[in-house]
């Protein structure tokens, strides 16, 4: 055996191995070297496993079957691709002094890389690779900031699981801060937006069936959202047994409205129409590009032709769709505002729309059902009347918490 491994044994040895890199460096020239990318601004070491301990605040709770962690453990056996990282136990208890029992004598805590550990536990290993990141422990907002984003965003981890862990950040947030400062603190930590952290929080009120449907895979995250959003808006919170026929009622509804517009569009397939630039200097059979806000007309595209070019201005033989009846393209965008037309990109594809009496079209016709009809005839057809109605009727606080929301459902 080497002296590198005899003296690579000791917890003394290799905590000190960790604050050094090469020759001696003083703290200014290490400082320099960090910065230059010379060297790392920490170290990997490797610790036994039985000076290590997993911490109570991660959210994650399934790691895998006894099989899973045994294939994974023999992995690590061979060969570790990415270090665990910790705490050392000062930085942690700093923070949380009353978890003092949960980790007992441990030297570290895990940040992350808690899957790891207990393959490598399960297999019986002694010892891993980890990296210590006392800066981890500067707040306890940092430390849960970097204990949820290694899970954040994995297929694999459980929605509840998830919103558990936004949950313990925003109860972090909000002891320095109020209740609405929490969760936008919440969301800037993360990365995300203030709807998203709405959406997660809303998992944790549901019935506690929908909850392990939602755990199980039974039912998507995104299923879950729908239905907080429903108990949310009850007077009467609805049961879990009623949440999922409400569920089930949306789903069916969402998929008649899916297959009603593919028979529509199935339908108009022969009538197609292309737009074309409809100037007297376009050369036949040409397209040139368009300038936003060009005037356009649509001409028949049957099936067998790919495009026709478009007639004269003064042609009035030319065959047009309907005999001499005049088509005008429009943008078909379903975040079109009504009664504008906003600027198009060369090969957006447009829809044609009626002219009747020679007058321009500008948006396409929408079918509106009552309830729009209705929330029409109290605010106002224009977006202006519609917001000069909900300011006067609501606070600014409600208006914030009006706009969240709508932004949570687009």
């Amino acid at each position: 055996m080497s002296k590198a491994d005899k003296l690579g044994g000791g917890a003394s040895f290799q905590r000190a191995s960790a604050l050094q890199v090469g020759p001696a460096l003083s703290d200014r020239g290490r400082a320099k070297a960090v910065a230059e990318g010379r060297i790392p601004s920490y170290t990997i070491v490797k610790i036994p496993l039985a000076q290590v301990s997993t911490t109570p605040l991660n959210p994650r709770r399934n790691f895998g079957t006894p099989e899973e962690l045994t294939r994974f453990g023999e992995e690590l056996r061979l060969a570790q691709l990415a270090a665990c990282v910790v705490v050392t136990r000062a930085a942690y208890l700093a923070l949380w002094p009353d978890h003092k029992a949960q980790i007992g004598d441990a030297e570290y805590v895990l940040v992350n890389g808690e899957r790891r550990f207990r393959s490598a536990k399960h297999v019986e290993l002694s010892a891993l690779d980890f990296v210590v990141r006392d800066e981890f422990a500067d707040s306890r907002e940092e430390f849960l900031n970097k204990l949820l984003k290694e899970n954040l965003d994995r297929a694999d981890f459980d929605p509840v699981e998830r919103a558990t862990g936004v949950q313990q950040l925003v109860d972090v947030c909000a002891e320095n801060d109020t209740g609405y400062g929490a969760q936008a603190r919440a969301a800037e930590q993360l990365g995300k937006s203030r709807a998203w952290i709405t959406n997660q929080l809303g998992l944790l009120v549901l019935p506690a069936e929908v909850r392990a449907s939602v755990s199980a895979g039974e039912t998507s995250g995104r299923d879950a959202i729908w239905m907080s959003r429903r108990l949310k808006d009850s007077p009467t919170p609805p049961s879990a047994e009623e949440l999922f026929q409400l569920l089930a009622a949306h789903k069916a509804e969402e998929a008649r409205a899916k297959a009603q517009k593919k028979a529509i569009l199935n339908a108009a397939a022969s009538e197609l129409l292309t737009a074309v630039n409809n100037s007297e200097a376009e050369s036949e059979g040409s397209q040139p590009e368009r300038e936003p806000g060009e005037l356009l007309t649509a001409v028949n595209n049957p099936p067998a032709q790919r495009q026709v070019p478009a007639p004269k201005a003064n042609d009035q033989s030319a065959a047009m769709p309907g005999g001499a009846e005049v088509l005008t393209a429009v943008n078909n965008s379903e975040a079109e505002s009504e009664g504008s037309q906003p600027e198009r990109e060369p090969g957006e594809l447009l829809t044609a729309v009626n002219n009747p009496d020679g007058q321009v079209s500008t948006s396409l016709p929408r079918q509106i059902n009552e309830s729009a009809s209705s929330l029409r005839q109290h605010l106002g057809t224009t977006p202006g009347e519609q917001a000069d109605r909900i300011v006067q009727a609501l606070s600014a606080e409600e208006l914030v918490a009006l706009v969240e929301e709508l932004c949570s459902r687009i």
